[in-house]
């Protein structure tokens, strides 16, 4: 953060001297009168439409003011519209990246053997690597990672082929191979296998938390005692796999694990002259790998080691082979003197700050919000009757996106209060700046209707386009309010003409500052390629919210200035006897398009 904020600081420096210096000097330079400029073909038809554009503008706007009630309707009706659409426009964190890169856990049963999760991993990788949009595929068994290192679970990571290869152009019929759709055509390929699951999901550049799981979000239960634990988190997970919503729902509760234990019949051994200390040895030395020599060569030593064949390890009935050697030096079957029992225990117990804790994991359906997810599974919950001693909440990414929820309002309205006070200042009025606010719901109807258009959900990359819509479509409204304040005071103009004059005299710069900021952000929308998915929210927020907001704020604004300036003269009248009333309209003079208006600047 430190070196972040050195960073910025010095190129915000370095910035404001080369604005300062060298910008007007390169100006004074190379920046010649407009008459000395030659005018080709491409300047003499972008005049002619802009002219026209400009004729067709001033027609609106004398509307816009002969009908100013109905212009304050509908700018109303926008305003209520941007908070509509803000309640039901899905709500995600980050958009869902393809990277090229899949991961994932193998999940079998908790009592499968090391060398028949082997062999099921085996068909795994086989049907995985067959898929067209696959180009390597790499795995582990046990082990350390997000496995926890049992023998009935492994990781496996999938590389896809370069993204020309797997995207096509919109006009092509070939298949797009995105790497949500390989998740989804590999589920029900390696469903079949009896035993094993596969659950993959796509890597990406932004992880929230540390908490690895089988799939990408996560929903955690933490209870008094693991009785409780054991009884709820499997009714909460059938729940959440009858959800559509929902893909590869998953748990890392280990509680069915296998165990054989071997009993010792102490009466039947001491009579034949076999101690427990024996039993423990023989044991060590046929299963546990017990070294007993090292081999010593002239560049490397070998270590050897003692344990029964393979193909003796497989099965508990295998003890029946071993024998144990009696205190008299005869050699009795482990059977005579043993039998074991099959037990089920728990191959782990996770915790959760000290309490015993359960995490379900999920990906979400194709087109489905995180934010409406979260909402299910906690009517899931209340549904099936969990009771309050078990406690729940989301983990990870889940648990960030819902306290960014929480946030995003108090973010906008931190933002918006903070340019009501800079403009506050600026204008040394508390009038102006709301006329200037007034032009953001429309930029936020654009924003929000954008991303239901494109499917998009409004996350954190959406909500910074709306804040840098903030920035740039209020623009249009200064630029209106500085020119009519100047033609009042200097001119002494009334509110109509001066507004009307610098609608008619800004149309130009403000059409050029939002077509430049438009066409800045249709490469951020239109965009391919790896990882692009996280950069279109933003150019999608930015491009509809200005489309929209300039067609409504050319029109809005003019009508709102007057509407504040006349509660502005209502409050001067009561606060002071004898006040002269300024005249309240003038008859808007049809002037052509090509009219010279003299301005106090551009």
């Amino acid at each position: 953060f430190r070196e972040f904020a050195v960073t910025l600081s010095v190129s915000i420096g370095v910035s404001l001297v080369v604005s300062l210096t060298t910008t007007p000097m390169l100006a004074a330079k190379f920046l010649k009168p407009f008459s000395e400029h030659s005018k080709g073909w491409f300047f003499l038809t972008g005049e002619r439409h802009l002219a026209r554009l400009t004729a067709e503008y001033e027609r609106g706007l004398r509307w816009v003011i002969r009908h100013q009630i109905t212009t304050l309707i509908v700018f109303g009706l926008t305003f209520i519209l941007n908070i509509y659409l803000f309640v039901i426009v899905p709500k995600g964190f980050f958009p869902q990246q393809d990277t090229g890169r899949l991961g994932g856990q193998v999940k079998g049963q908790q009592d499968v053997s090391f060398t028949q999760m082997k062999r099921k991993m085996g068909e795994l990788v086989a049907i995985t690597q067959k898929d067209p949009a696959v180009m390597n595929t790499l795995s582990f068994l046990g082990g350390g990672g997000p496995g926890g290192g049992s023998s009935n679970t492994a990781s496996m990571y999938v590389v896809l082929k370069p993204d020309a290869e797997r995207h096509h152009p919109f006009w092509s019929h070939a298949r797009d191979d995105s790497a949500d759709a390989v998740v989804n055509r590999l589920r029900p390929m390696t469903s079949h296998i009896p035993g094993v699951q596969l659950y993959l999901q796509s890597s990406q550049e932004l992880n929230i938390g540390g908490r690895s799981s089988a799939t990408q979000y996560q929903y955690s239960l933490t209870a008094d005692s693991v009785a409780d634990l054991d009884q709820w988190a499997p009714k909460l997970m059938a729940a959440m796999q009858k959800m559509p919503e929902l893909k590869d729902v998953a748990t890392d509760q280990q509680d069915k694990g296998l165990r054989a234990q071997l009993v010792i019949d102490r009466d039947t051994a001491s009579r034949l002259g076999v101690s427990a200390l024996a039993v423990d040895s023989t044991l060590s030395d046929a299963f546990g790998q017990r070294q007993v020599s090292t081999t010593y060569k002239p560049l490397n030593q070998y270590h050897v080691v003692m344990e029964v064949d393979e193909q003796y390890q497989d099965d508990p009935t295998d003890l029946q082979n071993i024998y144990v050697k009696a205190t008299t030096g005869a050699m009795i079957p482990l059977s005579a003197i043993t039998h074991y029992e099959s037990q089920r225990v728990p191959l782990s117990v996770n915790h959760q700050s000290q309490s015993p804790a359960a995490t379900l994991s999920f990906n979400l359906a194709p087109g489905v919000a995180l934010g409406d997810a979260t909402v299910d599974i906690e009517n899931a919950r209340t549904r099936i009757g969990m009771p309050s001693s078990i406690h729940g909440g989301f983990q990870g990414t889940a648990q960030a996106q819902k306290d960014s929820l929480k946030s995003e309002p108090l973010l906008i309205l931190f933002a918006l209060f903070t340019v009501y006070i800079v403009l506050g200042v600026l204008y040394e009025s508390l009038i102006h700046p709301l006329t200037i606010l007034s032009t953001l719901p429309s930029a936020g109807v654009g924003a929000i209707l954008a991303l239901l258009i494109f499917k998009i959900d409004l996350s954190v990359i959406a909500i910074i386009g709306i804040i840098l819509l903030i920035g740039i479509v209020k623009k249009n409204a200064i630029m209106m309010i500085d020119f009519a304040l100047v033609a009042e005071r200097e001119q002494g103009k009334s509110p109509e003409e001066a507004i009307y004059q610098a609608c008619v005299l800004r149309f130009r710069p403000i059409m050029m500052t939002t077509m430049a900021a438009l066409l800045g952000g249709i490469p951020l929308a239109l965009g391919s390629g790896t990882g692009s998915e996280l950069r279109r929210p933003l150019g999608v927020t930015i491009v509809g919210g200005l489309l929209v907001s300039q067609c409504l704020t050319l029109f809005t604004t003019p009508v709102i200035y007057l509407f504040f300036d006349r509660i502005r003269l209502a409050f001067a009248r009561k606060s002071t006897s004898g006040g002269v009333s300024r005249p309240s309209g003038f008859d808007i003079p049809a002037q052509p398009a090509g009219a010279t208006l003299h301005a106090s600047g551009d």
